[in-house]
């Protein structure tokens, strides 16, 4: 099982800042050889697909292919508002920019006309080093039902190339990654080839409930792990690092 971190969903301080996150991997990217480089997630529906396209190519090229682009569709109206985007189509949508991603990074030369966009022969430079780059999708677990949200999961299991899922490591997400497997069987799709990634909350536990929270995903399939620091009360950098090495520990 792999380890993964939040980043940069990181609060430090009374009043945490919000990091542009191709702007934080550009600088990773110089800084780091190894490490997967993935946004977990973008409200993609927000944003204008092909700039989203351009900048994770950048990113993966000056990574050498270590970029994971994980996109979901929100839940802020305000924000879509702000950015003047529908709110309301904003699951359909997410769909054809999927599309228009992978065209943009696999095509030296892009020519479509969808509901939502339309290019006219153009083409990124330079493109990326993955072709394509991974897309993981986020969302799909109702918290108040405790359950799969079925038209989301439904989607994930038609075209992403992996999940991030807030499903729990308990019974009722065992019950939720049951059915999301059935549902990737519907699509056509092998399951093991589909991988998800579960997160354990660093808040309100320590290393002995991180070891349990592992072993039980692990049995119910998950292919990596995150620990999200959020909410965990740390005041510093070093004591998000802190509680990530010793998370890593476990893995």
């Amino acid at each position: 099982m792999q380890v993964g971190a939040v980043f940069p969903q990181l609060e430090i301080g009374t009043d945490p800042d919000a990091v542009a996150a191709y702007a934080l991997y550009g600088y990773l990217a110089a800084i780091t050889a190894r490490l997967k480089l993935a946004t977990a997630v973008i409200v993609l529906p927000q944003r204008q697909t092909a700039l989203v396209a351009k900048q994770a190519a950048e990113v993966d090229v000056l990574s050498r292919g270590r970029v994971i682009l994980g996109v979901g569709i929100g839940w802020n109206r305000v924000e879509y508002e702000a950015l003047g985007q529908s709110f309301t189509n904003r699951g359909r949508r997410i769909e054809e920019q999927v599309a228009v991603l992978r065209a943009l990074w696999t095509q030296e030369i892009v020519d479509l006309s969808g509901r939502w966009h339309r290019i006219d022969r153009a083409g990124l430079s330079p493109l990326p080093v993955q072709r394509p780059i991974p897309v993981w999708l986020g969302g799909g677990w109702d918290r108040q039902k405790r359950a799969i949200v079925e038209p989301v999961v439904r989607r994930i299991a038609r075209i992403a190339d992996g999940w991030f899922t807030h499903v729990p490591a308990n019974d009722e997400g065992r019950a939720g990654m049951e059915a999301f497997r059935r549902l990737v069987e519907e699509e056509g799709r092998d399951p093991a080839k589909v991988p998800v990634e579960g997160r354990l909350p660093a808040a309100k536990s320590g290393p002995e409930e991180w070891r349990r929270g592992i072993e039980t995903f692990r049995q119910m399939g998950m292919t990596s792990v995150e620990l999200n620091t959020m909410g965990a009360g740390y005041r510093s950098l070093d004591e998000h690092l802190d509680a990530l090495r010793r998370f890593k520990e476990l893995i």
